[in-house]
């Protein structure tokens, strides 16, 4: 079978879509490479096989680029971050994402706080200069927006620790993959929302 060409074709034609990249991934791995390209490696991919997939990427000895929405994966196998700013501008932070987001945040707090402490003239606090180029609403909903972000990335890790109990049916495990499908969504969805106002209240 492993030198019959056309029976491997056919093999491969009645995978998944999940089912290819899993077993693309292994005929990569197993080659030993000293540097990988992976974007969206977690996409299609089930729990036990991204466990598998985690472990092997953080003892890779060469060097990994990942392109990932994955903001828990990227935690736990990255060490620097390609952060692009437009106009062609990438900065190479060193840290992973949530690093960047702390640093981000400290940042914007103290441009914040740099503004508040310039003296100004307006007495009109409706007519006051914040520094930003978006609204009280758009300020609320960026604050908004971290909030639920960091709710759902708890959910998202206590719902993939769920994955570990044994006794699970195969039914439990289709629902949790369902719902675990939902949260990344729901988290990428938010987390782009949430770059969209951070640029602009850079701008």
């Amino acid at each position: 079978f492993l030198f019959d060409r056309k029976k491997q074709y056919d093999f491969v034609d009645k995978l998944s879509g999940g089912e290819r990249k899993r077993l693309y991934l292994c005929t990569i791995l197993i080659q030993n490479p000293n540097f990988l390209i992976l974007d969206e490696p977690t996409n299609d991919l089930d729990i036990v096989t991204l466990n598998v997939l985690e472990s092997f990427l953080m003892d890779f000895q060469g060097c990994l680029m990942v392109v990932s929405h994955d903001r828990y994966f990227m935690d736990k196998i990255v060490d620097h971050l390609f952060v692009f700013r437009g106009d062609a501008v990438i900065e190479d932070f060193p840290g992973n994402y949530s690093d960047y987001r702390t640093y981000e945040d400290s940042q914007i707090q103290e441009k914040r706080e740099q503004k508040e402490s310039q003296p100004t003239n307006k007495t009109n606090w409706k007519e006051a200069d914040t520094g930003t180029k978006i609204s009280y609403a758009e300020q609320q909903e960026f604050k908004k927006l971290e909030r639920e972000i960091q709710k759902l990335e708890k959910s998202k890790v206590a719902l993939q620790e769920k994955f570990t109990d044994g006794s699970l049916s195969g039914d439990d495990i289709k629902n949790l993959s369902i719902e675990l499908n939902d949260i990344t969504d729901a988290i990428d969805s938010k987390t782009e929302r949430w770059f969209e106002l951070s640029a602009l209240m850079e701008g």
